[in-house]
């Protein structure tokens, strides 16, 4: 994943739908919020508070909600891309430019602003135990100083590796992100660090 310094940057990168992201851009710029890089991704703020993100991938482009599960999406056109691990992010896909609704994302983006201003939110689940895989387990237990520098991280840090190994469906995959993870682990650093 490539980490973009600007808005610009990121959307002359993108192999397929540059003038659409520029439409969605045009569209969000409109309602007053303000535009920053987040991720290595175009990201709209409100007050300080991520209200959505604009991306582009191989089949579709589109909008993501950070709060999107508290938006009323009396058009249903809000998806949860990650079941069982987003609670509140909510994304829009398009996939041509006839699918981009100026009025209508503006509608949105004012619900979202005015959630924004209140107290409402849906936070993480920091609750979730963190469950090590027996991979990643028996790969610390060899290794003890990265096995001490495993403890020594956060508890999110530390579910962000031990989610990364456990999403991987084959063995072999599992062992390749172990190896890329362990120097990691030992320097201290998460491993998406280098995109906050």
């Amino acid at each position: 994943m490539l980490r973009h310094k600007s808005v610009d940057a990121y959307i002359d990168s993108a192999t397929r739908w540059q003038l659409e992201l520029k439409a969605l851009r045009r569209a969000l710029l409109s309602t007053g919020l303000s535009e920053a890089v987040k991720w290595g991704g175009p990201c709209y703020t409100f007050n300080g508070k991520n209200i959505v993100g604009i991306g582009a991938f191989k089949s579709y482009f589109g909008l993501w909600f950070f709060q999107g599960v508290l938006l009323k999406d009396a058009s249903k056109l809000l998806i949860n891309a990650q079941e069982g691990r987003t609670r509140a992010m909510r994304q829009w896909r398009m996939t041509s430019a006839d699918d981009i609704k100026p009025e209508l994302i503006r509608k949105y983006v004012r619900e979202a602003m005015a959630l924004a201003g209140s107290s409402v939110e849906i936070r993480a689940d920091r609750s979730r135990p963190i469950v090590v895989p027996a991979e990643l387990e028996a790969a610390l237990g060899k290794n003890k100083a990265v096995g001490t520098a495993f403890g020594k991280l956060r508890p999110g840090l530390q579910r962000e590796y031990t989610d990364y190994v456990s999403d991987a469906k084959r063995a072999d995959t599992k062992q390749r992100r172990i190896e890329k993870i362990l120097p990691m682990i030992a320097a201290g650093v998460g491993l998406n660090d280098q995109y906050r």
